[in-house]
């Protein structure tokens, strides 16, 4: 590549990035409903007796982002040994990415960056694995949380049969992609052999032959992970719901919440543009079954979005700052 478009690669794209993603989530927040009143109580849950719990979900995004660090690290280890730091800077670098294309695919472009060039191919193999035990574990629990919000349906609002219909075509959905992806998880050496078998998998075969060896605990311990990582959200949530006055016991909001993420896993989504949306419409239309605080449904929203995205975004945007994203040879 020429030495020129180089230089500009190197010391463009970082500043750049930067000063779109803070443009875009500047967008983002003021295209929302009530988005000054859910600030302000954000800012003021600080000075109140629920400070601490506010502080706890700041910790918890550590702890999400530290465990998807790890799983990471496990999966990325099988071609290149890197450490829980570096694993951690990559994560929060495609973070950064995630918000400007559509379902957050810039994540995979994001991570590579702290991998060798000619392994690069093979790490985003490895990453869709680990985003496939992730949305393996938010399909289960979202086509169980589909299922009790049908029974309380049914047993308060019996006459909504639309809703039920609805609720019922989008579980049974659920358990079908949970079989379908259940068989290409654990059958990794399977797809392999299929694409070997396809003239245009030949391409990439040598890229993805890193798959075949994964085994059944290794797999079974991302899976551990990203259910640790599920319940963290959770929590964030729970702890949240309480601090803005959404009255919902533990079942409520995690059965609610299970669903909430469900849809955002399959909704066609680009984070600085629809993201807050649909995760506030989302949220707002289910936990409206057992509050009616839909200000506090809002404010929790908004503040699960900027804590665990935003932030996460924004320290990424400043790794990218320093990476050079062609090296000399």
């Amino acid at each position: 590549m020429n030495k020129n478009i180089k230089l500009i690669s190197n010391y463009v794209i970082g500043p750049v990035v930067f000063c779109v993603l803070i443009y875009s989530i500047y967008l983002q927040i003021q295209k929302q409903p009530d988005w000054s009143i859910s600030t302000r109580l954000a800012l003021q849950a600080f000075e109140t007796a629920s400070g601490w719990k506010m502080i706890i979900v700041m910790l918890l995004m550590i702890c999400n982002w530290g465990i998807e660090a790890r799983k990471w690290q496990v999966a990325i280890n099988r071609i290149q040994k890197i450490s829980l730091i570096t694993s951690f800077k990559a994560i929060l670098c495609g973070t950064t990415l995630a918000f400007f294309t559509p379902n957050r695919m810039g994540e995979y472009f994001g991570r590579i960056w702290f991998i060798k060039e000619e392994k690069r191919i093979q790490a985003i193999s490895l990453t869709v694995v680990c985003s496939m035990a992730q949305l393996l574990v938010t399909l289960v629990f979202g086509a169980a949380g589909l299922f009790f919000i049908k029974i309380h349906l049914h047993s308060s609002r019996p006459e909504d049969l639309s809703i039920t219909f609805w609720l019922m075509v989008l579980q049974y959905a659920a358990l079908m992609a949970i079989i379908v992806l259940s068989l290409f998880y654990f059958r990794l050496a399977w797809l392999v052999r299929l694409l070997e078998k396809l003239p245009a998998g030949r391409k990439i075969i040598r890229h993805i032959q890193v798959l075949d060896n994964f085994n059944a605990t290794q797999l079974l311990r991302l899976l551990s992970l990203s259910v640790i990582r599920y319940f963290v959200f959770v929590v964030q949530y729970y702890l949240l719901f309480d601090v803005f006055g959404v009255s919902v016991n533990w079942w409520e909001c995690f059965y609610s919440i299970s669903v909430v993420f469900l849809i955002l896993a399959i909704v066609p989504t680009i984070a600085f543009l629809t993201e807050l949306g649909v995760r506030w419409k989302a949220s707002l239309e289910l936990l409206r079954l057992y509050s009616s605080n839909s200000v506090g449904i809002f404010a929790t929203s908004l503040t699960i979005w900027v804590v665990n995205l935003v932030i996460p975004a924004l320290i990424g945007s400043l790794l990218i700052l320093g990476i050079k994203f062609f090296r000399n040879k």
